[in-house]
C-alpha cells in the first residue's frame, strides 16, 4: 500500500544513495571495481530505487541514457525531475503516495508506466506518450468512468488495469471499458474475448460512432493546421527571396526552399498516409458493427418465421383432424344436405381428403420459407452495400486528396520559380553573375 511518511523518516536521492543503488544492482565482481574506480552514471541503463523511503524525486538528470527506472514503495507525493530521462522505456511508480499524474511529457519513448496504488483520481497529461502499450494505474482513487475515454488516444495501448478503482464496482465497466479501447488484449489481467469485444461493440456504439466521428475531424483540423503553418513559412520565403540583393544568395535561397516545399510535400502525404490508416480501422470498426446490426436482424427474422411455420404446423394438424371429422359425418350422414358443391368433392373418401389438406400446407409452408429467403437475402444485399459503400468512399476520398496534395505542391513550385526567376531578372540587370 502507499505509506505515510510521518511515521517514517524521508530521505531523499542523494550521490550516496545513487551510488549505492548502482554497485547493488551488479554482479558483485563488477560491484567491487565499480566501487573502487567509480561509475560514470552516463552508462547506466537500469536504476532500482525501490523500498528506500524517498519523499521527493531529484538528482537524476545524470542517468542520461537510462531505460528502466524503479521508484516503488516509496512515499513519493509529486512526479517531477524526469525531464532529462527521454530515453526512459520503463517506468515503476508504484505503491507511492502521488495524487496527480504529471511531469512525463518528455518521456515520449515510455512504453511501460505503473501507478498502481497511488492517490490518483483523474487520468489526464499524458497526451505525449504515445508510445504506451502498458499501462497499470489499479487500485486508486478513480470514481468516474468516463475517464477511460482519455486513454484511447494511446493507439499501441494493448494492456491495462484498472482493478481496485471505485468505479470497477459498475456493473458495464468491463464493456464500457473493452467499447472505447478497442485494440485492447488484456484488461485487469485476463485476456478480453472476442465474445466480451462484441458484446461491448453492440452495447456502446452510441457512444463509439459520435467518438470516432470527433476525432476523425480533429485529425483533419490539425492536418489543415500544420498545412497553413508550412505554407505561411513557404510565403515568408517568398519574401526573403524578393529582398535578396545578389545572385549567389538567390540561389542558395532557392535550393534552401525546394528543400522546404519537399519536405512539405513529405509531411502532408505523411499525414494523409495517417488519416487515412485511421479512417480505415474506423470502417473495419463500422463493418463489424454493421455485421452484428445484420447478423441480429438475420437471427429475429429466422426466428419469428420459425414461429409461423410452427403456427401453420398447429393449424395443418387441426384442420386435418376436423376434416377427418367432417368426413366420418358425412359417411353417417350426419351433415346438412346445404353444403356448397366442393365441400362435397373433396368429402369423397380420406385419401383424397388428406392429399387435398396435406398440398394446401405444402403450399402455406412454401410460401413462409420464399418471404424469408427474400428478407434475408435483402440483409445480405445491405449489408454487403453499406460497408461497400463506406470503403469506397474513403479510396476516392484518399485518392483525390493525394491528387491535392501533389497539385498543391506543383503550384508552390511554380509560384517559387516565377519569384525567383523575376528576382534574379532584376540581379541580372544590375549586378552579372560571376
Amino acid at each position: 500500500m502507499s505509506q505515510s511518511y510521518n511515521s517514517i523518516k524521508p530521505n531523499v536521492i542523494d550521490d550516496e544513495m545513487l551510488q549505492k543503488a548502482v554497485e547493488e544492482q551488479w554482479p558483485e565482481d563488477i560491484g567491487r571495481l565499480a566501487k573502487s574506480e567509480g561509475v560514470d552514471l552516463k552508462n547506466v541503463m537500469e536504476l532500482q530505487l525501490g523500498f528506500r523511503n524517498i519523499l521527493q524525486i531529484d538528482n537524476l538528470w545524470q542517468f542520461e541514457n537510462l531505460t528502466k527506472l524503479q521508484l516503488d514503495n516509496n512515499i513519493i507525493e509529486k512526479i517531477e525531475a524526469l525531464e532529462s530521462l527521454v530515453h526512459l522505456v520503463w517506468l515503476d511508480l508504484s505503491f507511492n503516495n502521488i495524487e496527480v499524474i504529471e511531469g512525463l511529457d518528455t518521456l515520449v519513448k515510455l512504453q511501460d508506466l505503473s501507478l498502481y496504488n497511488n492517490r490518483i483520481s483523474k487520468i489526464e497529461h499524458m497526451d505525449t506518450l504515445q508510445e504506451l502499450q502498458i499501462f497499470s494505474i489499479g487500485k486508486n482513487n478513480l470514481t468516474a468512468l468516463e475517464d477511460v475515454v482519455y486513454l484511447r488516444r494511446f493507439k499501441k495501448l494493448r494492456t491495462l488495469n484498472l482493478t481496485g478503482n471505485p468505479f470497477c464496482e459498475e456493473e458495464q465497466y468491463v464493456l464500457f471499458v473493452v467499447a472505447h479501447i478497442p485494440d485492447l488484449v488484456y484488461l485487469d489481467f485476463k485476456r478480453v474475448s472476442d465474445t466480451t469485444r462484441e458484446l461491448a461493440v453492440s452495447k456502446y456504439h452510441y457512444l463509439i460512432d459520435p467518438l470516432e466521428h470527433e476525432e476523425a475531424q480533429a485529425l483533419a483540423q490539425l492536418e489543415e493546421k500544420l498545412a497553413k503553418q508550412k505554407e505561411l513559412e513557404y510565403h515568408e520565403r517568398l519574401d526573403e527571396i524578393h529582398h535578396a540583393t545578389t545572385y549567389n544568395i538567390a540561389e542558395s535561397k532557392r535550393a534552401e526552399y525546394n528543400e522546404d516545399i519537399l519536405q512539405l510535400s513529405e509531411t502532408l502525404m505523411t499525414l494523409e498516409i495517417q488519416t487515412a490508416d485511421q479512417l480505415e480501422e474506423l470502417i473495419k470498426d463500422f463493418e463489424k458493427n454493421i455485421a452484428v446490426i445484420a447478423s441480429t436482424f438475420i437471427e429475429n427474422v429466422k426466428g419469428m418465421m420459425a414461429q409461423c411455420r410452427d403456427l401453420e404446423n398447429r393449424h395443418h394438424e387441426k384442420l386435418l383432424e376436423i376434416s377427418i371429422n367432417t368426413l366420418e359425418k358425412s359417411v353417417k350422414n350426419e351433415l346438412d344436405e346445404d353444403l356448397p358443391d366442393d365441400v362435397h368433392e373433396l368429402l369423397v373418401d380420406k385419401t383424397t381428403l388428406v392429399n387435398m389438406v396435406n398440398a394446401s400446407h405444402s403450399v402455406h409452408l412454401l410460401k413462409i420459407n420464399m418471404r424469408e429467403c427474400d428478407i434475408l437475402t435483402n440483409a445480405y444485399r445491405w449489408q454487403a452495400s453499406v460497408t461497400g459503400k463506406a470503403f469506397q468512399d474513403e479510396i476516392d476520398r484518399n485518392r483525390n486528396r493525394v491528387k491535392e496534395i501533389f497539385q498543391y505542391i506543383d503550384n508552390l513550385q511554380e509560384q517559387l520559380d516565377n519569384s525567383l526567376q523575376e528576382q534574379l531578372d532584376s540581379i541580372v540587370l544590375v549586378e552579372p553573375p560571376e
